[in-house]
């Protein structure tokens, strides 16, 4: 054997080598997720019509105007009876929040949840390698991180991360950061838990852009495992395909739609503007401008620019395709192009849809710009009904509901559309590793689901502010007992 033959042979074996070590570190990279947990909470903290008439009817700082403002909004709002609200607004201690109030809210969202996943998959807290924490209106010192070690007393090297100021999208957010930390550490457990601070940012003033914040905003939140473990894949309810993250802060538009300000008297809150659809229709437009390459079969993307060749276009437009569509679930102008019909369908590439329960506005924005039916908007629809918009939680009883109706079978592909302040768009595929059945959070009330109607009993029981007689005379709305 001569010397060209050696190095012949050595150059196959060593690249034979280093495709098999490349397979071997992108299968240890991959990204299952074993178990999510949601949070129930307590049935004392319901938040009805009731219990909410009187949270409103309390605020002095209110008026005739405030009130009628408040009805129209519940009134469309698409939010249920059964949505829960943190203890310290229920017992009216909403202007005066203690800490000990806000540690109560989260510890209470942040153990239930953890205390149910490690019993679910019987992993042992000191088996985590990764812990990430989301909560973006509430970071104490020590960290919230710091204080879950503490409680479950995890071991001195896990990786720790405690993310603030994210908004809706912030889960997704954190799974990228797991995503990311999976390729450099193998055989890793990793943790999230997402939830929300709301009892220590209750609204309390009488501008209407911040008092939205109030109408949609319930308690909430969820904790998930995730691996990289090739030898848990057969334990793996959900494998992570795609995913794709945009940040929109550059718009000074967009940067303030959603965003933590204090009012004219001081009163400190939540301020979403109008320009919140739009901003989040140019941020979508954008993501999925990256992503749908990525998750469409390449048949589709050759029929859509044949179909859009042949009608003679001008401009193939991937961006902004349903900008015109996105404003509070109405059509105006025409979309730049049809995602169904002569236009992708992203139906070929998913099978389910994901999408952040923000409120009614949001959902058929979506609904409409990417074309989906009911049947695709049910399980947000519901979600927003039955919890309310749980901030970065939302996302996990949107998915809960899918698999309590038993409609994720093995193979299926979910795109998950998350939306947050900043502006951000997060999107995420993942890819069902089995059919799933479970009940989770939903397991009291999925039998009557989806009810007859999402119509709430606010109009019925309330309607009577909106009398034109009202607004000649002076009432003490704060005095008044409410049935």
């Amino acid at each position: 054997m001569n010397l060209l033959q050696i190095l012949s042979l050595f150059s196959i074996f060593y690249s034979i080598l280093k495709l098999f070590n490349l397979f071997i570190k992108r299968r240890n990279q991959t990204c299952y997720m074993l178990a999510y947990e949601c949070f129930k909470p307590k049935e004392d903290t319901i938040l009805n019509t009731h219990s909410c008439a009187k949270i409103v009817m309390r605020n002095k700082n209110l008026g005739l105007e405030e009130y009628r403002f408040l009805l129209k909004t519940m009134v469309s709002s698409g939010i249920g009876e059964n949505t829960y609200c943190p203890r310290n607004v229920l017992e009216g201690r909403e202007t005066c929040p203690t800490l000990k109030d806000t540690y109560e809210e989260i510890d209470e969202i942040m153990f239930d949840t953890l205390d149910n996943l490690f019993k679910r998959t019987c992993f042992s807290p000191s088996e985590i390698d990764i812990l990430v924490v989301n909560v973006s209106l509430f970071s104490p010192a020590p960290s919230l991180t710091a204080r879950i070690i503490n409680r479950y007393k995890m071991r001195r090297d896990i990786k720790v991360f405690n993310l603030a100021g994210m908004g809706c999208s912030a889960s997704v957010v954190a799974i990228d950061l797991v995503q990311q930390l999976f390729q450099t550490h193998e055989n890793s457990l990793g943790i999230v838990v997402s939830t929300e601070d709301l009892g220590s940012h209750w609204y309390c003033g009488k501008d209407k852009k911040m008092m939205l914040s109030n109408c949609l905003f319930r308690s909430g939140g969820c904790s998930m495992l995730f691996t990289n473990k090739t030898e848990l894949k057969n334990r793996a309810i959900l494998k992570l395909k795609h995913m794709e993250r945009t940040q929109y802060g550059a718009d000074d538009e967009a940067y303030n739609c959603c965003i933590q300000v204090e009012d004219e008297q001081g009163f400190a809150g939540f301020r979403l503007t109008k320009s919140l659809v739009k901003s989040a229709a140019q941020a979508l437009t954008v993501n999925l401008q990256t992503m749908v390459p990525k998750i469409l079969p390449l048949w589709e993307l050759v029929r859509f620019f044949t179909i859009s060749l042949t009608k003679s276009m001008k401009k193939i437009q991937f961006g902004n395709f349903f900008t015109d569509s996105f404003n509070h679930g109405k059509m105006v102008k025409k979309p730049m192009f049809n995602v169904l019909g002569g236009g992708l369908n992203l139906k070929t590439g998913i099978e389910h849809f994901c999408v952040h329960p923000g409120g009614r506005a949001v959902i058929d924005g979506v609904g409409k710009g990417l074309r989906l039916n009911e049947y695709d908007l049910e399980p947000a629809r519901m979600a927003l009904h039955r919890w309310g918009n749980t901030s970065a939680g939302g996302l996990w009883y949107v998915l809960g509901y899918m698999e309590a109706k038993k409609r994720l079978k093995k193979g299926d592909r979910i795109l998950m559309i998350s939306l947050g302040a900043g502006f951000k768009c997060n999107n995420c595929v993942w890819e069902v590793m089995k059919d799933l059945s479970d009940t989770n959070v939903w397991k009291d009330s999925i039998d009557s689901y989806p009810p007859p109607t999402l119509n709430n009993p606010f109009k019925e029981r309330y309607n009577w502010i909106n009398d034109e007689y009202l607004s000649f005379v002076r009432l003490d709305f704060s005095s008044m007992v409410f049935k």
